[in-house]
């Protein structure tokens, strides 16, 4: 990258997952908090049907509004990475070329016409086909600097199922839980079921590769475990129940280290959602019912219980080989024992959503967050690490 002009940052949301319209708030938060006197932002949205299109860059088009979620459509042009060795179907001449892979738009009629070069990708997606490792290794062939973990860790960290096999081989208590796989419920729903209801209820029934507590039951008696199944395999074909775990759910923020350094991490936060409200923490709590639930940061716990939980959840962050940015999730039991839930390699990140207002609390703002990010994908070596 020249150093005449500012890095050039392809804010990148919307996409193919139930999360669509949560990332289009996420990207809002974004485009209203970054530094537009330190970075040049190009916001692009993916459709739900994959189209990479020019979107507008006023946050306000994309916030979550009673009764309506914003939703990313198809403009008069694509977008897409060009070449490595410039912009094909001369869009540009050589010498327009600068530092950076080239965006290029296209119409639905006359030549491609160059966006600029891209210096650095804020992926702003949640959910399969964004956040999931997908997305990730696209960047990684055009060889683009982007925020967050890569392939492995990304793809980890949205499978619910083998995010707990890496868990419970890096030496952390994971709850009790059940997997059932497209082919087992087609074949044999009887027996799915039998190792569904073998776990202690109340069971938690959740799409493997969903988040945003989409698709996501509360199940507390046996008969409701079918329908429970069914709406999870609206978002994804391979279903994780888990047993409920008695304890409070604490959260803990992680940010990568600089070069060799250890992860940092935030203070802990809790959750509480108002009586009466809301059976768990869902969307409609998240995202809808402000006054639904509140956040608790630092959360109330003794000072060793706060110590280990920040270990943890660095320790969590490095089991998955995590980069950027984490919210590792625990179960804090009435013993005093950690249960680790999950690991989300791109949490919610909006200005009111938990990583950022933990990060907040710990002394760094939102802005400062977003800028540091951006830092980290610029530093860090491509290719293998």
């Amino acid at each position: 990258m020249t150093s005449s002009r500012k890095p050039r940052v392809l804010l990148l949301f919307g996409g193919r997952s139930s999360e669509h319209a949560v990332s289009c708030v996420t990207a809002a938060g974004v485009m209203g908090a970054i530094d537009r006197e330190k970075y040049d932002v190009v916001p692009v949205g993916i459709t739900r049907d994959g189209v990479w299109t020019p979107v507008d860059s006023d946050p306000a088009g994309w916030t979550l509004e009673s009764g309506r979620r914003p939703e990313v459509t198809r403009g008069k042009s694509t977008v897409r990475l060009a070449e490595p060795d410039g912009v094909a179907d001369d869009a540009v001449g050589s010498a327009d070329i600068a530092e950076g892979r080239q965006l290029v738009a296209q119409a639905a009629s006359g030549p491609p016409e160059s966006l600029g070069a891209i210096d650095v990708v804020f992926p702003l997606l949640h959910g399969p086909f964004g956040e999931d490792g997908t997305l990730q290794g696209l960047l990684e062939m055009a060889d683009m600097a982007y925020v967050g973990s890569g392939v492995a860790a990304s793809a980890i960290g949205m499978d619910k199922h083998f995010m707990k096999v890496a868990f419970t081989a890096a030496g952390f208590e994971v709850g009790p839980y059940a997997v059932i796989t497209d082919k087992e419920w087609r074949r044999d729903r009887a027996a799915a079921l039998h190792k569904a209801e073998s776990l202690r209820f109340p069971l938690f029934v959740k799409p493997a590769r969903a988040g945003s507590s989409m698709g996501i039951t509360r199940v507390t008696d046996p008969s409701q475990l079918t329908d429970a199944i069914e709406e999870a395999r609206k978002h994804d074909p391979k279903v994780v129940v888990e047993a409920g775990i008695a304890g409070r759910e604490i959260e803990c923020g992680v940010l990568e280290g600089r070069g060799s350094d250890a992860p940092r991490t935030s203070f802990p936060g809790e959750i509480v959602v108002a009586d009466g409200a809301h059976t768990f923490y869902d969307f409609e709590a998240k995202y809808v019912d402000g006054s639904a639930a509140n956040l608790s940061c630092p959360a109330e716990l003794p000072s060793d219980a706060v110590r280990q939980i920040r270990e943890l959840a660095a320790a969590a962050f490095d089991a998955v080989g995590g980069e950027g940015l984490a919210r590792v999730d625990f179960f804090y039991t009435p013993e005093g024992r950690w249960v680790i839930n999950e690991i989300n390699t791109m949490p919610g990140f909006t200005p009111t959503s938990m990583y950022p207002q933990m990060w907040a609390k710990t002394g760094l703002a939102y802005p400062e967050l977003i800028d540091e990010l951006i830092s980290l994908a610029l530093e860090r070596r491509r290719g293998l690490r």
